[in-house]
């Protein structure tokens, strides 16, 4: 059946694969973006092509009207965890009061079926976990500013709901990766370094531990929801490629430089503050709707790195 959505971000790296994975299906689909500094606006071009885009450039924080829809895919958000620890103000606005205003809306918006706010949190509202993995129902314990806003946008839906039966799922997926990502996170940053000559900063000398979602496994998940029809439950999304971020940056360097010796392309004197050891979470309850993750880094990472080291990203 055909969907009528609202997809926030949609400029955004996780929100962009979203949106074109919601129009190739037919579905409407309404673009919302603010247009931060990581957007790719290149994708207007693309999306406007489609007979069922609509684009508004906005901030979530000032929409004032909701058109009929069957959900709104929230995934208009301040991320960087480094850019939080040094200014928060724009992640409390844009992760806690930008999803209080789609919440409000979506309460005196008087349809007689309201929108479900399928809203992007993220397996850092947890905290980190040395061994293990983390379930849907285990406590937040954010680590960082960035991380306790999603985790208050969180706590939020689920008052909302219960108040004001305001229906939602909350997803909480693992590191996301692949091609056209913003150059604030690991992979593109890596390869932007190694363009220009930078050595690559690494945190802890590369010690913490991540799990790895391909942004098309991510999408493929909020479809698989979408189409199941649940409401009011969170879900974990999980690449379930597990490795420490040093790994990583070896696999980088070996497809740009062609060598294993990472001795000259790295700083390891770089470190942050709070950062999380290891993130894991376990994503049975979506695979028990019939998702699973069918791509993992090492046979993705060359062809990254090829592409990426042909664009230079600012």
């Amino acid at each position: 059946m055909k969907k009528i959505v609202y997809i926030t971000g949609c400029l955004g790296f996780i929100g962009s694969h979203i949106t074109r994975q919601c129009l190739n299906l037919g579905w409407q689909v309404r673009g919302v973006d603010k247009q931060t500094y990581a957007a790719n606006l290149n994708l207007l071009n693309e999306f406007l092509t489609y007979e069922n885009f609509i684009y508004e450039k906005k901030d979530i924080c000032d929409l004032d009207f909701l058109y009929d829809c069957d959900y709104i895919i929230n995934t208009a958000a301040e991320t960087h965890v480094d850019n939080s620890i040094a200014k928060s103000d724009s992640f409390i606005k844009s992760n806690i009061t930008g999803v209080h205003n789609l919440l409000e809306l979506i309460r005196i918006t008087k349809k007689q079926k309201p929108p479900v706010l399928l809203h992007f949190s993220t397996d850092e509202v947890y905290g980190d976990i040395e061994e293990e993995s983390h379930t849907e129902s285990c406590l937040l314990k954010p680590s960082n500013p960035y991380s306790a806003s999603k985790a208050a946008a969180d706590q939020l839906i689920i008052a909302w709901s219960r108040t004001y039966n305001i229906p939602y799922v909350i997803v909480r997926p693992t590191n996301n990766y692949g091609k056209g990502q913003y150059v604030e996170k690991l992979i593109p940053k890596a390869i932007k370094c190694l363009q220009v000559g930078q050595k690559i900063p690494l945190h802890l000398e590369g010690k913490p531990k991540r799990v790895w979602l391909h942004v098309k496994d991510t999408s493929d998940a909020v479809i698989t929801i979408i189409n199941s029809g649940v409401i009011n439950q969170i879900y974990n999304i999980s690449g379930n490629y597990e490795t420490e971020n040093l790994e990583v940056i070896k696999s980088i360097v070996k497809y740009f430089h062609k060598t294993e010796d990472i001795s000259n392309f790295v700083d390891f004197s770089f470190s942050r503050k709070g950062v999380d050891i290891r993130y894991s979470v376990d994503d049975s309850k979506l695979k028990s709707l019939g998702w699973k993750p069918t791509r993992e880094l090492p046979s993705e990472i060359e062809s990254i790195v090829a592409s990426e080291r042909e664009v230079f990203r600012w």
